[in-house]
């Protein structure tokens, strides 16, 4: 992610913000980084006159002899703090431990990309930089990324994490997951992160962010795994089934790696919601893994075409608020033209409450069903329209290329 604008995606590429659901402010990085406050020094606060204690009782007199002068008893010592005993040198906590061995094993394999466009104004055709992240999944070049850090880019450079600089080519992109795949051409095999199961996490674990934010390359910072399957809203696609975290992701993190303790890669960083604190969003270890296979084998993602558009869920609230007629489906927003949907008759307002006969509360249901049938299968939908059920069928097809 570099410079942010009105594009709501964890963006560094040219003309895109770096933010999800909200642009962010603008803020060079010069200035962000400018002004520093240095912590005050905390002192132990002592009482302003010392604490005397009470004088010892005067020795008794004699009538034969004057009594001894009496002296004031001395002030005691100044009290002192006690010492806090230094950890011996080199040692580390296990959490400690685990973070650094984690950064030593991922962050070679984390690379910055610098990109340049050609940005139409009013004013003519003029020259963009951006500034993204990267991961690199297979030793002879091929490297993660978002779509949206390397989206019009006619040059890109790839920083490897010793400093050597390459050039990057796109070799193929998917809008709809926001991931594509560059390549570059290295003499000597590059280090590959092992990418983990996301399937398999669970809220409250430890996750780890390795990127390039404000162009600060191998940036480390730390949380957890706050929320499984969150969708988010871009202006064109929902990106959907994607990680929250807490670790802390800004712009130039898109397309970093978010790792888990075992130093496996869990997600791609993508997203954040600027105005909040901790609220990022990375794609899935397991979506990132099939997808970057078929952009390397094919160039693009194949995969089945509905083409009805998103438009709400309904649950039985909902559904009592508008009279609906179903306590449960997903809301046709509209229809593509001469799409499948459009052929078997969809119509916007309808409900889709099952896929083959298989119930629908959601969208990710929806989703889950679809992704997992064939180009050239034909599903049947329950659809309700006007308090009425009924059976439409639909023929897949693949779903088109978005337009460049």
């Amino acid at each position: 992610m570099a410079m942010q604008s009105s594009d709501p995606r964890a963006r560094g590429g040219p003309g895109h913000s770096a933010a999800v659901v909200a642009a962010l402010v603008v803020v060079a990085a010069g200035a962000l980084l400018g002004s520093v406050v240095l912590p005050r020094y905390v002192h132990p606060v002592f009482p302003s006159q010392p604490v005397v204690p009470p004088s010892a009782p005067a020795a008794p007199s004699t009538p034969s002899a004057p009594p001894a002068a009496v002296q004031p008893p001395a002030p005691p010592a100044p009290v002192q703090p006690t010492p806090v005993s230094p950890a011996p040198r080199g040692s580390l906590t296990p959490d400690e431990a685990v973070v650094i061995s984690v950064v030593k094993a991922v962050r070679p394999s984390v690379v910055n990309i610098n990109t340049e466009s050609q940005v139409q104004t009013m004013f003519g055709v003029f020259p963009a930089q951006g500034a993204g992240s990267g991961v690199i999944v297979r030793s002879n070049g091929y490297i993660v990324t978002n779509n949206h850090v390397v989206q019009g880019a006619t040059t890109i450079k790839v920083t490897l994490a010793d400093g050597k600089e390459l050039t990057g080519k796109i070799v193929g992109t998917d809008p709809f997951a926001d991931l594509a795949v560059i390549k570059v051409e290295s003499p000597v095999p590059l280090p590959a992160a092992a990418l983990g199961t996301s399937g398999a996490l669970q809220v409250g674990q430890l996750a780890i962010a390795i990127g390039n934010p404000f162009g600060l390359g191998s940036t480390v910072t730390t949380g957890v795994v706050s929320a499984l399957n969150r969708n988010i809203q871009l202006p064109t696609v929902i990106v959907e089934n994607l990680i929250q975290t807490s670790a802390a992701i800004n712009p130039g993190n898109s397309g970093g790696a978010l790792v888990d303790s075992s130093g496996r890669v869990i997600g791609i960083n993508t997203a954040i919601i600027p105005n909040a604190q901790g609220i990022g969003f990375a794609i899935p270890s397991d979506v990132a893994r099939a997808e970057m296979e078929q952009l390397i084998a094919h160039g693009r993602v194949v995969r089945p075409w509905v083409g009805v558009i998103y438009g709400g869920e309904v649950d039985a609230q909902v559904s009592q608020a508008y009279n609906l007629g179903t306590d449960h489906g997903v809301v046709v927003r509209d229809v593509e033209p001469s799409s499948p949907a459009a052929k078997a008759g969809l119509q916007a307002g309808d409900i889709i409450t099952a896929v083959n006969g298989t119930r629908i509360e959601n969208w990710n249901d929806f989703v889950r069903e679809i992704v997992t049938k064939k180009i050239g299968d034909t599903i049947t939908l329950t659809i309700v329209r006007d308090h009425a059920t009924r059976q439409m069928s639909v023929a897949l097809t693949e779903r088109p290329a978005e337009p460049r």
